[in-house]
């Protein structure tokens, strides 16, 4: 039988994957994955226009998609999961959708990206997870876009597991960003994630990022011929999340390189002037801690090129002395805390009194890691505790149990620790959301801070919620029900645990609703009704809501009607 030409090829993409939990869905994110994925099968003379790419969501809301699945010669399953949670705006697929889809392909399937790592029989925390194929015909244990490019370049007959190299990835990258413009929620409201390094220098006993291997770190003109392609093909939002440690980025995987970042975010900003979101993810705080000058620095060169509300994770893991020795974590807690004082210090800055700031850090707990005990629930309390008693300010707290992958030391423990302690980190990680997230995010974003560019997702019980797009975006809470797929720019008025309530600013007087003027702090049902029987006004001024109400903070007035 003759093998297919590539050029006659007809490619289906399916994404599967997200990232991290409760921020982006599927949509509104799009990870380096499929977009790598296409650019292989461009590069291996597949044309553009046989490529066809799904989110998950999509084949799941209509149903007819899956034709184009079955009818592809080549069906590509991306996906996987390696931090669990509560997702909002989309969910990974579980293991069933994912032989569902293998069952429906009648041409050749293959599946990689972080599924390799296994998979478990939910997406949640305290899991043992296992590599599986899910009926396909090939799984990429190594690099999902390689596997894609050597199984069309070999007629669909077959492929080495192995990684791709620099030069291919900042080929393939380019060449594959033709693939977000098929993407539901592009231009308006879609962030792509970057990749700047992968590899880690650490072995921590929980992480895949050691997986990888040693620090491998892409050039900047790499990473920057990307944004450049993405910005060409109308993504504005930008997120550096592919990486174990963004301070390390240029170096050896441990000093940082200020000259390094500078180059790339200079970069980035120079191809890519009207971006509207660059934000990063991981940064390890025992960089900080072992670099100091050199980690301002390089802090100092970020803050100055993000976009406000960006988040740096510390991946602090455990607050106990016995869990970190037996996990090879990184810093005690009070290193941990030093590096959030330096990163508040150096990046905390907001660029107006109503802006969130410029790069504040987010905190990882891990539950379930070998030497956890009843102790180890008062030593992360005490951290967090700490946090608030030194005015210290922190996005995020993130607080999750772990998942056993195979490769990992964990593997050897699985997640029989985390499910002995399931009920004690239930009624823990309720107890830090109303001691510490509640005051924290007060603290961060006070009545007044304005959040530009909120994309409004959902109704729920008579309230509009939305978010803006970046890492660890808030959720807010509109009053009242709002058009969906609208963007507005909303004013904080209040606080839960990790969402925010907010009106739309600058907020109308002659227009609002009574239920957006009971929500300005101080405005209560008696007030909100005289400033409605008061209408129309010419100015803020002439508003009397009371000398303890900052009004100006939230609103302003339109001009009246001729018929007024």
């Amino acid at each position: 039988m003759t093998a297919p030409a590539p050029a006659d090829l007809d490619v289906v993409i399916v994404d599967g994957y997200v990232d991290e939990p409760a921020h982006f869905g599927v949509p509104p994110y799009i990870s380096t994955y499929p977009r790598y994925v296409a650019g292989a099968l461009v590069y291996a003379g597949v044309p553009e226009r046989a490529i066809t790419y799904h989110t998950i969501d999509e084949i799941r809301e209509t149903r007819a998609l899956r034709g184009d699945v079955a009818d592809a010669d080549l069906f590509v399953y991306v996906g996987g999961m390696t931090v669990p949670g509560k997702y909002v705006g989309g969910t990974p697929a579980e293991p069933d959708e994912v032989r569902d889809l293998a069952w429906t392909a009648e041409g050749t399937s293959l599946m990689g990206g972080p599924v390799r790592f296994g998979v478990g029989d939910e997406n949640e925390g305290a899991t043992d997870t296992e590599r599986r194929d899910l009926d396909y015909d090939f799984v990429a244990k190594g690099d999902v876009e390689a596997a894609a490019y050597d199984l069309v370049t070999n007629g669909l007959d077959g492929f080495s597991d192995r990684m791709r190299d620099v030069g291919e990835v900042t080929q393939w990258a380019r060449d594959g960003a033709f693939v977000v413009e098929q993407h539901p929620c592009h231009p308006d409201y879609l962030i792509a994630e970057l990749e700047t390094s992968r590899g880690c220098a650490y072995r921590c006993s929980f992480c895949t990022e050691p997986l990888y291997g040693d620090p491998d770190f892409r050039p900047p003109p790499s990473v920057v011929g990307e944004v450049d392609a993405l910005s060409d093909a109308g993504v504005g939002h930008f997120r550096l999340g592919r990486q174990a440690d963004i301070l390390a980025y240029g170096g050896d995987g441990e000093r940082p390189n200020p000259d390094a970042l500078r180059t790339l975010y200079g970069g980035i900003r120079e191809v890519a002037p009207d971006l509207q979101t660059l934000h990063l993810d991981n940064m390890n705080p025992v960089t900080i801690v072992d670099y100091p000058d050199l980690s301002r620095e390089g802090i100092e060169v970020i803050a100055e090129h993000n976009t406000p509300g960006d988040t740096a994770a510390f991946g602090l893991e455990s607050a106990d002395p016995v869990v970190q020795e037996q996990n090879n974590l990184l810093v005690s807690a009070e290193e941990c805390l030093e590096a959030v004082r330096v990163v508040n210090e150096v990046g905390g800055w907001r660029p107006s009194d109503d802006r969130l700031p410029k790069l504040l850090p987010g905190i990882n707990l891990v539950h379930g890691l070998e030497g956890e005990r009843p102790e180890t629930y008062e030593h992360n309390r005490s951290f967090l505790h700490s946090l608030l008693e030194e005015d210290l300010l922190v996005r995020r707290i993130n607080i999750r149990q772990v998942m056993a992958f195979a490769g990992t030391e964990m593997s050897d423990t699985g997640a029989d620790i985390a499910k002995a302690h399931k009920k004690q980190f239930k009624s823990y990680k309720r107890e830090i959301r109303e001691t510490v997230d509640n005051p924290m995010l007060q603290r961060v974003a006070p009545p007044g801070t304005v959040l530009p560019d909120v994309h409004l997702e959902y109704h729920e019980d008579g309230t509009t919620f939305g978010r803006q797009l970046g890492t660890y975006p808030l959720l807010v809470g509109i009053p009242g029900e709002r058009p969906l797929g609208e963007t507005v720019d909303v004013a904080v008025v209040d606080h839960g645990y990790r969402s925010v309530t907010g009106v739309p600013y600058p907020l109308d007087l002659n227009a609002a609703s009574m239920r957006e003027l009971r929500a300005i702090p101080g405005i209560g049902k008696s007030r909100a009704g005289d400033i409605v029987v008061g209408r129309p006004y010419g100015s803020v001024g002439d508003v009397e809501a009371g000398a303890d109400v900052d009004l100006a903070r939230f609103a302003t007035v339109s001009a009246p009607s001729a018929g007024d």
